[in-house]
């Protein structure tokens, strides 16, 4: 008797709102091919624990099934360019080891989408990028972090924190504008670099505003003070303040966590088009918005990367078993 393979069913996804079509789990293009060049990415072979997998009710054996299969030709991506290249990353606060050899490419003028359940580093890893660990005591990092086209490693102890700070722009959770007028929000990072002249400083607040679809709702008060702004009038704002400066990354630490699904869907829709002028990296809790925005998703679990791949490759045909169990809702 033939195995019959079970499909994955994703918790609470509905399939019509998927930037591709669901066929089924055979999908011939990108099949059992991983961006790294094999079914498992290279964190994932490293050191990923046995107790890892039974807690979730994978046990080492079927595991093992998975590593014999036999690996495919790796698909290249030779028409995309990549922005930043992540070569065995470790990061540690004090003596615990919280990123484990993590190995990826990101690339330029897409969205990759960060997932995985609470605890697994999605946010360590994102502010690996700006160096944002460096404002806390006893944090190490190990690896590289290469940002192109200049090729320089951006976590390596001989370069300019602050200058690195300006290359990534960053909004957060909950949306968090400064006390000051919509106005002066926008034109901070402008300032900071050295703008002085109020028609350049006009010109690009506007744009930073039109960008994050904001400009018309706030054009006739952008002296007002920013907390009049809803929600996710705020967050837009955020959006705003961080991609004036024009840098050569956005992070997105679960932007619509705090919003309400009206604002969500603007803000997902507003990510669509600002990836034609900037790389954006978005960490979500939330596999049916990674399915929904992105290009590229990446799942990490206690620290590792588990799998990385096309977004419609993860979610349509997942390389590893713990990958299908946390987009069908097992856990997480």
């Amino acid at each position: 008797m033939k195995k019959q393979k079970t499909k994955v069913r994703v918790k609470n996804l509905n399939v019509s709102m998927l930037p591709f079509e669901r066929k089924s789990l055979n999908f011939k293009e990108n099949a059992g091919v991983n961006l790294e060049g094999s079914e498992k990415s290279k964190s994932y072979n490293s050191s990923f624990s046995v107790d890892s997998y039974e807690s979730v009710g994978i046990t080492a054996s079927e595991e093992k099934s998975e590593g014999d299969k036999k690996e495919e030709q790796p698909k290249k991506y030779e028409d995309l360019k990549v922005k930043i290249e992540v070569n065995r990353l470790s990061f540690y606060y004090g003596k615990e080891k919280v990123l484990k050899n993590i190995s990826l490419n990101i690339y330029a003028n897409k969205i990759t989408a960060i997932m995985g359940p609470s605890g697994c580093g999605k946010t360590t890893f994102l502010r690996c990028m700006n160096r944002m660990h460096d404002l806390y005591m006893d944090t190490k990092y190990e690896g590289e972090i290469i940002i192109h086209p200049d090729r320089i490693n951006i976590i390596s102890k001989n370069v300019d924190v602050v200058k690195v700070r300006m290359r990534f722009g960053m909004v957060f959770q909950k949306p968090n504008p400064f006390p000051k007028s919509i106005y002066e929000n926008v034109a901070y990072g402008l300032r900071i670099k050295g703008i002085k002249s109020k028609s350049e400083l006009d010109a690009r607040v506007e744009k930073a505003l039109k960008m994050a679809a904001l400009w018309d709702e706030v054009k006739d008060r952008l002296d007002q003070n920013a907390y009049i702004l809803s929600g996710g009038q705020q967050q837009r704002l955020c959006i705003a303040r961080a991609i004036a400066p024009e840098p050569d990354v956005l992070l997105l630490d679960e932007p619509t966590s705090a919003l309400d699904p009206v604002s969500t869907a603007k803000i997902e829709e507003l990510l669509g088009e600002l990836k034609n002028v900037i790389t954006i990296i978005i960490v979500t809790h939330s596999p049916q918005q990674a399915a929904r925005v992105s290009d590229f998703t990446a799942f990490f679990y206690y620290g590792e990367l588990i799998e990385y791949d096309r977004t419609q490759k993860i979610f349509v045909n997942p390389s590893n078993k713990i990958t299908e169990k946390y987009i069908s809702g097992t856990f997480g």
